[in-house]
């Protein structure tokens, strides 16, 4: 049996405490942490809040045959993620006139330029959900009820079955579903936290059953003219699937609707706290309040009409429905007071940091006046945020949020007070928001091009104070998880760095010291199947800390991140991959706390007989 070499899968091993904070000569700013939600409780499920974390095989077969037809979302010069690699090998025997036919369609079905690499595939996912499973793969009749744009697609089926039968696939795909199961299990904690923060904003519960009425036919009924009608209730429950897809475009989520299930599909490395599944989950959360409210929202059917049709004259597409509209605008003014206290809670965190620092009241009346700055800053970035949607058909956005706010402090379920809400609103006050938001949309658009025409300093980046802190604590809190790592304790380091997750969401220094973890646990074992998977955890995490890294503040973290792989790769005699990782740290030059030497010599020795 293959033995491990401990000489090569240590050499770039250092002490979490110093090497990560070598790694960085300042503090890189952290991401957006989820606003305060309850206590904490270890009893806290999930399936309870109607979320599952269910990976696809339809989708995987889907994503797979859209890769060899030559879907590459992958930015330039970048490698491919570890999945993707693997699944580009494993497919790499695929017969050329069915890789031919496959791309043949994918080309003549292309969306035209400036569609990104989402929006192409965005059609081939959607038709993922309406297929039967493997290896059949059926195809729904042609049907106007389909999702948008699946039509466009639906002739990729026979050329998925036939991709199926061919590529061997279904060979590999225990070990892709574990695969994408490790991803699920990444995705947990930090989803449960965006499920308890959202629903603690709210004040309520998702309703997880709906009830649909149902004409009960007795046998006799159709002999008689007049014969009564006899309706039944059909109950349903509803479900928030987390669907992982490791060869998704980068940094989009995809939500697809299907009956009462909601299909969150998520990319690899997704932080849940900052990105578009929190607005899914509060989609799913607010729709059913549709139905059970339906005869309050008719009852305004003619003013939500008369605000829809205002939109029209202006020149946008909206929807007709004012049901639809109603919950994009309770979602749209939810997502952006969320995400409004969300920011102010951390500039609060900052400010109280720079008061402590502060000498003498010349320095804090400066502090101050920054702080009121930056509270009208994020004011104005919500009214552009709900102008947009606004301006997209979401008419009742601003009265929403504006409810809202005498909501959020009050304790009571969001439940109770829709009814007076959808009765209170005034068509004549809503249809005037358009120039009321104008010169505050005006100053957020102003402060964003301000905002990206400022060039980084490579060499001196900013930090305030509570970036400071919050860099400190995470270093001891690594120090001390080395010592448990010392114990050979490698499940209690692990589970440790992924509770640290939780507290620093999205930090590339736990994704880096996870990836560390894994590769000296690798190091110790005597089971060549345990030793390899925890190499592959390795090359994820290592993979992660690299998206998650800043190019101006982590520059010696990706350096490291980019040898380790590569010596991970040489052991498992990958030498092209090998050979692309050391390539990619040297790229990066002999920054402080990197592996630019290490990489040379990893190199070096690839070219070695």
């Amino acid at each position: 049996m293959k033995q491990v070499s401990k000489h090569l899968l240590l050499a770039g091993f250092v002490m979490l405490s110093i090497g990560l904070a070598a790694a960085q000569t300042a503090p890189a700013p952290k991401p957006a942490q989820p606003a305060p939600a309850a206590r904490r409780d270890s009893t806290f499920n999930l399936a309870d809040y109607g979320v599952a974390f269910q990976p696809d095989p339809r989708l995987i077969v889907v994503m797979a045959a859209l890769d060899a037809a030559g879907f590459d979302p992958v930015p330039g010069g970048r490698d491919p993620s570890v999945f993707r690699a693997r699944v580009r090998k494993d497919q790499a025997e695929l017969d050329p006139k069915v890789r031919e036919r496959l791309h043949g369609f994918y080309e003549r079905n292309k969306l035209p330029a400036p569609a990104t690499a989402a929006e192409q595939a965005a059609r081939y996912v959607s038709l993922a959900f309406v297929l039967g499973p493997p290896p059949a793969l059926d195809a729904p009749e042609r049907s106007e009820d389909l999702p948008a744009g699946v039509l466009e697609v639906l002739d990729f089926a026979p050329l998925l079955r036939e991709f199926y039968r061919r590529s061997g696939i279904d060979e590999h795909m225990t070990l892709y579903l574990r695969a994408y199961q490790a991803e699920g299990d990444r995705l947990r904690p930090p989803a449960a936290d965006l499920v308890r923060s959202i629903l603690s904003y709210l004040h309520t519960r998702p309703i997880l059953v709906t009830g649909e009425r149902v004409l009960v036919r007795a046998p006799t009924a159709g002999k008689k003219k007049n014969a009564p009608r006899t309706y039944s209730t059909r109950e349903h429950d509803r479900h928030f699937y987390i669907v992982p897809d490791l060869l998704a475009a980068p940094g989009t989520i995809n939500l697809r609707v299907i009956a009462d299930d909601y299909y969150a599909i998520v990319p690899e490395g997704t932080d849940p706290t900052a990105s578009e599944l929190r607005r899914a989950y509060l989609q799913f959360v607010i729709d059913p309040l549709m139905l059970r409210f339906n005869r309050d929202i008719a009852a305004r059917r003619e003013p939500l009409r008369q605000l829809l049709k205002e939109r029209e004259s202006g020149g946008e597409s909206v929807t007709p429905d004012v049901f639809i509209a109603v919950s994009r605008s309770l979602v749209g003014a939810a997502d952006a007071r969320y995400n409004e206290l969300l920011k102010l809670q951390r500039l609060a965190l900052a400010n109280r940091e720079k008061f402590a620092k502060a000498r003498d009241d010349a320095a804090r009346t400066v502090i101050n006046k920054e702080f009121q700055a930056a509270i009208s800053s994020i004011k104005d970035d919500t009214i552009a945020q709900l102008a947009d949607e606004y301006e997209r058909g979401a008419v009742l956005d601003f009265f929403f949020a504006e409810q809202l706010q005498g909501i959020e402090a009050s304790g009571f379920d969001i439940v109770n007070f829709f009814p007076d809400m959808i009765a209170s609103f005034d068509p004549i006050r809503e249809v005037k928001q358009p120039t009321e938001y104008a010169e505050a949309r005006a100053r957020s658009v102003a402060a964003r091009k301000e905002r990206l025409a400022r060039k980084p300093d490579m060499e001196t980046p900013a930090y305030t104070a509570a970036e400071a802190a919050n860099s400190a604590a995470l270093v001891k809190a690594l120090s001390d998880i080395e010592q448990t790592l010392r114990q050979k304790d490698y499940n209690g380091a692990e589970s440790r760095l992924r509770d640290l997750m939780k507290e620093f969401p999205g930090e590339p220094r736990i994704f880096f010291a996870i990836g560390q973890t894994s590769s000296v646990a690798a190091a110790d074992a005597t089971d060549e199947d345990v030793r390899d998977r925890r190499l592959q955890g390795a090359l994820t995490n290592y993979r992660l800390a690299i998206e998650a890294s800043s190019s101006e503040t982590d520059r010696a973290l990706v350096s490291r991140a980019h040898e380790a792989m590569g010596r991970i790769h040489a052991f498992l005699d990958h030498k092209v991959e090998a050979a692309s990782e050391f390539e990619a740290a040297i790229k990066i030059g002999d920054v402080r706390g990197g592996a630019y030497k290490e990489a040379l010599d990893g190199k070096k020795k690839l070219e070695q007989p």
